[in-house]
């Protein structure tokens, strides 16, 4: 049975800044597929005000696993909604294909973080109060830190597809929280092995200087200077300029042979201004808060192919995941394939976990979360990994995003995607990479 409340209310803080480790409205709830609502119109920018208290009460709780999502419907990362909601719908309808979770359908009630701490909060208080068992997200890091101890408190189980921040594997508060992808640690190697295996030598790192920029940075710095390149300069920029005439000043004196950004959709000013400066596009490199095809119309909606040949590093799934994926996006997301297969593994361990546990209440299942990951059988697909479940074998799922095996809150493996624009404007995945963290230094 569920334990009793914890706590009715919770005190909205104003805004955090957007982390990813990466977005207003509840959408509504579903017992299928889950659609972001499409009139998200208002104002999401971060205040210092404070925001009223948010009631939460648990309701009674039933015998269905009931999933919900704070993925970014709007908002400046909502170009990182599209894949993870996408994905986390295609794990529902494998999920229910396949008979559902201990003989009911699993259902997704939807939510928008919406790059806004109080927003997110909401929406996750919106989803406690409907009877979700387990939250999907969010998306951003920062709003993640904004929402797990209100799901602790009332001990839902959260997993997040898409935080990076090395904070939450050691916080005291990550006791109902996991994620399917690994830490900025991960992702570092492979964005520093793609710049120097193209023949860069000397790198320009350049990161909004926030939690997320700074560390991921910091990171990559190290990594190319371990792979016998050398640092150029290090720009670390206030993610709310709108001119970065004295960053491409900076960069562009130091002549690098490679230019990485460290940033979200606010960098699309600085890429313009860096190619406008003489910077080809083929040495540009973007981290995984500019993985996304509408980066093309962003810079220069006139010209398509203005940043043909940039690269862009980030988590996604493999081969014929993301082929499925793709073919599900709408036209103007194809390509988009970020955090898509790590949100469909969020979707599936928590399903496998409830029947792992023989119960949809999360203070049980929230135990077999990472258990089904590792030290069993293995299996790929939901319906293989429930009937060796119902069969009593132990499984160790191997998911669209790599072999997982999530020690505490951290996934041992990660899956990346390398991906180049395309003189149409387009993005095509031109690589991928297993990182195992356990052999990382």
């Amino acid at each position: 049975m569920r334990r009793p409340l914890l706590w009715r209310g919770v005190a909205l803080a104003g805004a955090a800044a957007l982390t990813l480790g990466a977005c207003g409205d509840d959408g509504g709830g579903s017992d299928g597929t889950a659609e972001p609502t499409e009139d998200q119109t208002q104002d999401t920018g971060q205040t210092d005000e404070p925001q009223a208290d948010v009631d939460v009460e648990r309701p009674g709780r039933d015998e269905v696993l009931d999933l919900g999502y704070v993925l970014p419907e709007s908002g400046p990362l909502a170009f990182l909604g599209a894949p993870m909601i996408t994905g986390a719908n295609m794990a529902l309808e494998d999920i229910n294909a396949a008979g559902g979770v201990l003989g009911s359908d699993v259902t997704l009630t939807t939510g928008d973080e919406a790059g806004d701490a109080a927003l997110a909060q909401q929406a996750a208080a919106r989803l406690i109060n409907s009877g979700v068992d387990g939250v999907l997200g969010a998306a951003a890091s920062g709003m993640s830190q904004e929402i797990i101890q209100l799901l602790y408190d009332n001990q839902i189980v959260q997993c997040s597809p898409a935080n990076t921040s090395p904070s939450f594997s050691e916080q005291e508060n990550n006791g109902f929280y996991h994620r399917t992808v690994p830490p900025d640690a991960a992702v570092a190697p492979i964005i520093a092995d793609t710049v120097v295996a193209d023949g860069a030598q000397n790198v320009a790192v350049v990161a909004r200087a926030d939690d997320y920029g700074v560390a991921l940075a910091d990171l990559v710095e190290t990594n190319v200077q371990n792979l016998g390149g050398s640092v150029a300069t290090r720009v670390d920029y206030d993610p709310n300029t709108s001119d970065f005439s004295a960053e491409v000043s900076q960069i562009t004196g130091a002549n690098p042979d490679a230019v990485v950004i460290i940033g979200f959709g606010e960098a699309a000013t600085l890429i313009r201004q860096l190619i406008e400066a003489g910077v080809p596009a083929n040495a540009i490199y973007g981290s995984d808060g500019l993985f996304g095809p509408t980066l093309t119309q962003d810079v220069n909606p006139d010209d398509p192919g203005f940043i043909s040949g940039m690269k862009v590093i980030g988590a996604s799934g493999g081969e014929e995941f993301n082929n499925r994926l793709n073919e599900r996006l709408p036209d103007n997301e194809k390509g988009n394939l970020i955090y898509g297969g790590q949100a469909y593994d969020c979707m599936i361990i928590m399903a496998l976990g409830a029947i792992a546990a023989d119960s949809t209440d999360p203070v049980d299942f929230n135990e077999t979360v990472n258990a089904v990951t590792k030290d069993g059988t293995e299996c790929s697909t939901f319906a293989n990994c429930s009937e060796l479940l119902a069969s009593g074998e132990d499984i160790d799922y191997q998911g669209v995003s790599g072999p997982l095996n999530i020690q505490g809150t951290d996934p041992a493996v990660g899956r990346y995607a390398i991906a180049q624009f395309q003189d149409d404007g387009s993005l095509e995945v031109v690589g991928s990479q297993d990182v195992d963290l356990t052999q990382l230094g």
